[in-house]
């Protein structure tokens, strides 16, 4: 594939036209989100009555897109707009019902064949057999027509936008009128029909995601420069269009992915206004192993360094043989703050999909659900389950409750109590699991792009993709290393004091032991310092998690890889939470998936990927996360470029999964917590997705800033 050149050195920032610049300023100061409002329409009086859920589903779909408001703007070259507030709180407008997440659909077969293609096989799999299985029954036929009515409902909504097109261009003239006409064009092949140009097939992806967001789906982006990279190659080779009107175009794009800002989106949660999971993934290999990165891979580099936009968190699959060049790009987005891209260690990931069953064909295409865990897009089904080790271990010593305090003789009997309530906990849920997602909610329309839906008859919530994955994932486990470090040391090696007084000491939340506290602060070296012991155990208490959850890896149809995650739960599980061992007083905020408790990473940010990477992450096949906060003053010139692109080498080499760097100033974060006004586009990595500062809570707000600030020595 041909890569254009850029002179690194005097890159410009300002490649994108004045016009670009004010539509996402429009965008990010929230005037569209402001202007969102739910549904004042819905079914007329008995129209459903005798409907099954999918109907009603497909039904809704075609009022959606028959009333909800458009919104096409003067000089935007991408048009499509989810403009309903029940979708921006994750519900399905007219419906009310919880819509989809968790997913990166397969946009790829649209762009390939349009929605004409899909209707081509839903009506050939009503009309015949299926060698795999077998005539389709009632249940299957219904999901079926049901899809269909999501298909028309799709063109009605296209159509409507070709309308008012026509109605711009009559009534403007000049570059404005030139810019509907060229709109009008795109939208006039696709999504129905198949993409021909890189226009139009930016303007099918972003129309198929912009309907699933209009009814309330939240779908990650996936490989966007691999779903791209043909177009534009074949676009540049026949001298279609330049790499800076490319570059234009994919801007507008990007200003599009953000129009949600400003919602009313107080149902969601209190964690920030990024997490809408349209995560997009850049370069790695293809299904045959071949390098994909692109043009359009750049370009999107470029774009997010123009506009700062966030709200398209970025993870780069890079592997040993990744260019220097693309890990300089990456490394000059990264300090600009934001956390808007992370690294995927592409080498591992693919070591772990493959030892956990799947194909490397299959494994190479993986992308995400829309946050960093791992997933095949277009063909699963997936959810998590997060849970807390440390309540569990906490549990076993008696720190939470009244009762009577076990007695452990030796750390080994407390370990093995340990992990035999990790191993009952885990039985119950495997237990559980068996029937996960069987019989689900209807969504017809996330599950056109899901293989193998359509050849099944069976829907995306009731075991109709091709894998359904339920990943039971624990929280926490930092904090029990460092808990039992702190315990070994002080109770069984050095033995200042017995188990049933150091859990004493815990139950009244270290109150008159403050001197016990920072000896245990001080003196205990804990899990983030690549030190030796710490790490042995570290890998320990690993080991015996993926062991426990992966025992069964598939049964009753469900696949269930196991991860490490938090995602900011440790807000939640704070209060269920008593003391710990390792210092920390009730209620605090402890670490984030699998990064160091904040404050006990002292060493630096080479030494907590060295222990972070102490592990063999092949084991972990939906993975885990590592977050490190970086000075701005530390990245400066050159040789910040340097040390960042150093960090990211070195996380790939010992192993790692996937790490994002934020580099921003906890000073500037207080200030921003004191004065959001003035800070109204801050942005944070939060963990698989960015959020602006002043949208998240207080306690969102404190845990970020809590995490241990680092610096390039």
């Amino acid at each position: 594939m041909a890569i254009a050149t850029h002179t690194e050195m005097q890159r410009s920032l300002s490649r994108l036209s004045r016009e670009v610049h004010e539509l996402a300023a429009r965008a990010l100061a929230g005037e569209h989100g402001r202007a969102m409002r739910n549904a004042r329409f819905g079914f007329e009086e008995g129209d459903v009555d005798e409907l099954s859920e999918n109907q009603r589903y497909a039904l809704a779909a075609r009022v959606i897109a028959e009333q909800a408001p458009l919104r096409v703007l003067d000089r935007e070259a991408i048009v499509g707009s989810a403009t309903l507030l029940e979708a921006a709180n994750h519900l399905t407008p007219v419906l009310g019902s919880h819509s989809t997440s968790h997913v990166t659909l397969g946009w790829k077969r649209v762009l390939d064949h349009g929605y004409i293609g899909l209707r081509h096989q839903i009506e050939e799999r009503l009309n015949g057999l299926d060698a795999d299985y077998g005539e389709m029954d009632a249940q299957g036929v219904d999901l079926l027509e049901a899809m269909l009515g999501c298909l028309d409902a799709a063109e009605i909504w296209r159509q409507r936008h070709l309308t008012l097109l026509e109605e711009r261009i009559a009534a403007s003239d000049g570059e404005t009128r030139a810019t509907y006409v060229r709109v009008r064009d795109a939208l006039a092949q696709v999504p129905e029909y198949p993409a021909r140009t890189f226009y139009e097939a930016l303007q099918s992806l972003w129309f198929q995601h912009a309907f699933q967001r209009l009814c309330g789906n939240w779908s990650g982006i996936g490989r966007i420069d691999e779903l791209l990279g043909p177009y534009l190659d074949a676009d540049l080779a026949a001298g279609r269009i330049t790499l800076d009107e490319a570059r234009e175009l994919l801007a507008h794009f990007w200003v599009k992915g953000c129009e949600w800002i400003g919602a009313d989106t107080r149902h969601v949660g209190d964690s920030g206004d990024g997490q809408f999971y349209q995560n997009v993934i850049l370069a790695g290999v293809d299904g045959d192993g071949r390098d994909i990165t692109n043009d359009v891979t750049y370009l999107v580099l470029d774009v997010v360094e123009e506009l700062r936009i966030s709200d398209f968190p970025i993870a780069v699959r890079i592997n040993a043989l990744t260019p220097e060049r693309l890990l300089r790009r990456i490394a000059e987005v990264q300090r600009l703050g934001s956390g808007t891209v992370a690294i995927y260690g592409e080498e591992t990931i693919l070591r772990a999909l493959e030892r956990f069953g799947y194909t490397p064909e299959e494994a190479r295409q993986f992308a995400n659900d829309g946050c960093w865990e791992i997933v095949l897009p277009g063909q699963s089904t997936f959810s998590y389950y997060p849970f807390d080790a440390l309540q569990l271990l906490q549990e076993v010593l008696g720190v939470i409750g009244e009762g009577l305090i076990p007695l452990y003789e030796t750390f080994e009997e407390l370990y093995a109590a340990f992990r035999e309530r990790l191993g009952g906990f885990l039985t119950d849920w495997h237990r559980r699991a068996d029937d996960w997602s069987r019989g689900g909610r209807a969504a017809p329309l996330a599950s056109l792009l899901v293989d193998d839906c359509i050849a099944r008859g069976r829907g995306y919530h009731d075991r109709g993709s091709r894998y359904n994955v339920y990943a039971p994932h624990a929280g926490g486990l930092p904090d029990v290393v460092n808990s039992l470090l702190a315990v070994k040391q002080l109770v069984y090696e050095e033995q200042i004091l017995s188990l049933a007084e150091f859990v004493k000491v815990l139950r009244q939340d270290w109150r008159g032991h403050e001197a016990l506290r920072r000896r245990v602060r001080s003196g205990v070296v804990l899990y983030g310092n690549d030190d030796p012991q710490a790490d042995v155990l570290y890998r320990r208490v690993f080991d015996d998690y993926v062991a426990l959850a992966g025992a069964v890896r598939e049964r009753a149809g469900v696949l269930r890889p196991p991860g490490i995650s938090t995602f900011g739960r440790q807000i939640e599980w704070a209060p269920r939470r008593g003391a710990t061992a390792a210092g920390g007083q009730a209620g605090e905020f402890l670490a984030n998936n699998l990064s160091p408790s904040p404050g006990s990473d002292k060493h630096g940010p080479t030494a907590v990927i060295r222990s972070f990477c102490a592990v063999d992450f092949t084991r972990l096949p939906n993975g885990t996360a590592l977050e490190i906060k970086v000075h701005p003053s530390s990245v400066q010139g050159e040789e910040g470029i340097d040390a960042l692109v150093s960090l990211m080498r070195t996380f790939v080499h010992l192993g790692g999964i996937f790490l994002h760097i934020d580099v921003v100033d906890s000073a500037l974060l207080r200030e921003a917590q004191r004065y959001p006004d003035r800070y109204p586009n801050l942005a944070v990595r939060v963990s698989g997705w960015s959020a602006r500062f002043a949208t998240l809570s207080r306690e969102w707000q404190d845990m970020i800033i809590a995490r241990t600030e680092h610096a390039f020595r």
